[in-house]
């Protein structure tokens, strides 16, 4: 799939689940806010509560991109964990090292920050791993490899080029942008994370 295929694919189904899933995504929503196809502009009738859940569970799919078997796996192991589940699973998708390359400024994307994992850019004390899923414990330090900080597209994010379309460093991350290195201070909490999602309805949905 290039990567214009790729982006078009990520602006229709931003506008499908109602969220920007990407900072190409913003512009077009803003000329578009509805969902796509004929009846976009139509007013939506009254939804199902199905059908309100099912998107809510899409949503936190989309804003991770991962695949349903993945985020079933999240919320069956949530479900065993002391605490809220829908919490728990955010919390738990948070320290996925695509989402902290994400959230520290090393990419754009989530897809991107997923790249840059599997292309074997990014250590994890001083070791590359090459997982997107891998979980970050609090403490642990996450780096782009020396030999990579002199790429052009981690130059500019060193620059600090993306921090404008995304969302402030939350407080469980210390970032050192300049160094391409940031640190995961402590487990996320759900309030913190700039996901948007009623978690509360994706567990609704995978309990029914």
């Amino acid at each position: 799939m290039t990567s214009v295929t790729r982006s078009r694919r990520q602006v229709r189904l931003s506008r499908a689940l109602g969220i920007a899933l990407t900072p190409k995504a913003v512009k077009h929503f803003e000329k578009r806010p509805y969902p796509p196809g004929e009846h976009g502009r139509a007013r939506r009738r009254t939804e199902s509560d199905y059908a309100v859940r099912l998107r809510e569970k899409q949503r936190l799919r989309a804003q991770y991109a991962l695949r349903e078997k993945q985020l079933v796996k999240v919320y069956e192991n949530a479900r065993k964990t002391a605490g809220l589940t829908g919490e728990v699973m955010v919390e738990d998708l948070e320290t996925r090292l695509d989402a902290l390359v994400l959230r520290a400024g090393f990419a754009r994307t989530i897809l991107q920050a997923r790249q840059a994992v599997t292309h074997r850019h990014i250590l994890v004390d001083g070791k590359i791993v090459d997982r997107p899923s891998f979980r970050v414990k609090p403490g642990q330090t996450l780096q782009v490899k020396p030999k990579s900080q002199a790429t052009t597209p981690f130059q500019v994010a060193a620059a600090g080029a993306h921090r404008d379309v995304l969302p402030a460093v939350p407080g469980y991350l210390d970032v050192s942008l300049e160094k391409l290195q940031a640190t995961l201070a402590r487990r996320p909490k759900r309030a913190e994370v700039p996901v948007t999602c009623e978690v509360q309805l994706v567990v609704e949905f995978y309990a029914r």
